[in-house]
């Protein structure tokens, strides 16, 4: 196909223009999105960000003397975001194309606050979310994505499919390690406490784990050559560190030396 910059529009509002235009600009990026999904494409649509967005409806609002809501936005804050975020799907075109528009959208609640009224009125609204977590930035953690705080609302509806294309064993390794990466949250607590070495091998073997989880699998470098892996290739590599764990388990109850168990594994 042609190159990205040839099928990309942009539509730019700095912060030195107007706010009606800075209030416009999102409808006018979603209506030339619509024009060509109803041509047949598969358009992506990125809006960064919602929050200025938000501020130009509070000034207009506020120009036009309208009853203000939480924090000053008008009351119709979330009518009009959902109204913009609903505009995406998939249509059959009159010709019988089938074209979709996809939106992602970036937040930036002041302070990180996550209940102000922009991130709540979104959160309602969407069907993924994806937070980045600071503290992990801090840390050199990247993507800085919280595991516990993130969601999707269509992992149900795609789990028969990952079942049947990639791997039946696909939802065991999920839960699997969404339960290891919950308790390492809790042992951190104790460990700060008590210290690693006040703490059972078991649950010491346990934080090894999610440590693994963490650095091989969750922090990922876009520029190595792992960073277009297939599904089925993910999926084996972190089953193998579930496996592990599971095995490591088993030589410990048998009574072998954790720092043994782990110098065999790399």
């Amino acid at each position: 196909g042609s190159r990205l910059m040839e099928r990309t529009v942009l539509v730019i509002n700095t912060s030195n223009m107007p706010v009606a235009a800075r209030e416009a600009s999102i409808y006018t990026a979603v209506t030339m999105a619509e024009y060509y999904r109803d041509m047949g494409y598969h358009v992506l649509l990125l809006a960064d960000s919602i929050s200025r967005w938000a501020e130009a409806l509070r000034e207009i609002s506020s120009s036009l003397e309208e009853m203000p809501g939480e924090e000053g936005y008008p009351t119709y804050l979330s009518s009009r975001l959902s109204g913009f975020i609903e505009r995406a799907g998939v249509v059959e075109t009159f010709s019988g194309k089938i074209g979709s528009l996809s939106m992602v959208l970036s937040v930036s609640p002041p302070g990180g606050d996550f209940t102000e009224p922009v991130t709540q009125s979104c959160l309602r609204t969407t069907g993924t979310f994806l937070m980045l977590d600071t503290s992990l930035a801090h840390r050199r953690h990247f993507p800085a994505i919280n595991w516990f705080q993130s969601y999707s609302l269509y992992a149900g509806e795609l789990l028969s499919h990952y079942k049947e294309k990639i791997s039946p064993e696909w939802e065991d390794v999920q839960k699997g390690c969404r339960e290891i990466l919950r308790k390492e949250e809790t042992l951190r607590e104790v460990v700060e406490i008590v210290g690693i070495e006040g703490i059972q091998d078991q649950d010491r073997l346990l934080l090894h784990t999610a440590e693994k989880i963490r650095s091989d699998f969750l922090c990922q470098n876009a520029y190595t050559d792992d960073a277009f892996s297939p599904l089925e290739k993910t999926l084996s590599a972190v089953k193998k560190i579930l496996d592990f764990h599971k095995e490591a388990g088993e030589r410990l109850k048998q009574g072998a030396a954790l720092n043994e168990i782990l110098k065999g594994y790399k």
